[in-house]
């Protein structure tokens, strides 16, 4: 167990830290799931943006990798495209 203050407060500060993280990053997921799963072009167009900027919110943050986010971009402008 921690022996000084200072530590204490750095493990509160983390949970919470990992709690905080783990809900964005869980919530962007769910949004990119949503996106995949969406067959109709016109309702991926108007989803995108708003799936780009979390993308984009979250790696500038370090919850995420920038080239992760660019990857899941890229991948995910391209379904959109290939919808017919």
């Amino acid at each position: 167990m921690a022996n000084h203050k200072s530590a204490l407060k750095r493990i509160r500060q983390s949970e919470k830290r990992r709690l905080h993280n783990r809900y964005y990053a869980k919530t962007m997921r769910n949004a990119v799931r949503k996106l995949r799963a969406t067959t109709d072009k016109a309702e991926a167009t108007a989803m995108y943006p708003s799936v780009q900027k979390m993308l984009d919110k979250l790696s500038m943050r370090n919850i995420i990798h920038k080239n992760k986010a660019a990857n899941l971009k890229s991948k995910l402008s391209a379904y959109i495209n290939k919808l017919a």
